[in-house]
């Protein structure tokens, strides 16, 4: 299998770049911080701290797809049933939030200007932040994804709600991802999501590392989703590169 390069912004500990490298992908984050673990484990790919927004996509000219899950804090807030979020939307727009998701799409259009060729973007958010955006292309589980998704797309089987939508003790059992999303069948290695609810991480302060991190843990894109992605990155790569190849 070839190594094929993609990039991976807003990378956090690296959910997309897990599944891109099980299919032999190279793969380069861009963030802002250096997010580790619960065990010490930073992003697996070649990590570059910087700011998405000073990115210019012409350098990405060799790059199979790009993935992006930019920071949810803002509409995730928001499409909460709080005093507070109901006056945040009433005074408008999330305008960072806005520009880092209109920032992947411009460093695609530089991206694929630069390679003369169409090179696919992924980008993920929760489903609040269609209000701001327009409506998603699909969803995985509570994985919200736009851009070049593909009309094959896995689906997350969701298992038994509780309060407010969410079966905390199946996952306060089991450990699975997405302790608040209800996905089942689907299990990350390395995210003690268990050990964090028995520590209690979500009495923590909304600024604390503790919360932090727990808060990039919940946020690792599901590795089933990631594989499926990259798989597909892989299939039109190869698939326009065939075509550049045929005489006319």
């Amino acid at each position: 299998m070839s190594e094929l390069l993609a990039v991976d912004l807003f990378c956090g500990l690296g959910g997309w770049t897990e599944g891109f490298q099980a299919e032999g992908f190279r793969m380069i984050g861009f963030d802002v911080t250096r997010h580790v673990d619960a065990d010490g484990r930073g992003y697996p790919g070649q990590l570059v701290l910087q700011d998405v927004l000073t990115i210019h996509g012409s350098q990405f000219r060799n790059a199979a797809g790009i993935v992006a899950s930019p920071p949810c804090t803002e509409p995730s807030y928001r499409a909460m049933p709080w005093k507070r979020a109901k006056a945040l939307n009433d005074a408008g727009p999330p305008v960072k939030f806005i520009e880092l998701f209109d920032a992947c799409f411009r460093i695609q259009r530089e991206a694929s200007e630069a390679a003369g060729r169409s090179i696919p973007l992924i980008v993920e958010n929760v489903r609040g932040a269609q209000q701001w955006v327009g409506k998603a292309v699909w969803h995985f589980g509570s994985y919200y994804l736009w851009g070049d998704v593909p009309a094959l797309m896995p689906v997350a089987i969701k298992i038994g709600v509780k309060a407010s939508g969410q079966d905390w003790n199946r996952y306060k059992e089991t450990g699975e991802v997405s302790k608040h999303w209800g996905l089942a069948g689907i299990k990350q290695t390395g995210i003690p999501g268990e050990r964090w609810f028995n520590e209690g991480a979500a009495s923590f302060g909304s600024k604390s590392n503790q919360r932090k991190l727990a808060a990039a843990m919940i946020a690792k894109i599901p590795f089933p989703l990631a594989q499926h992605i990259a798989q597909y990155f892989r299939q039109n790569y190869e698939a326009e590169n065939r075509s550049l190849c045929i005489p006319v």
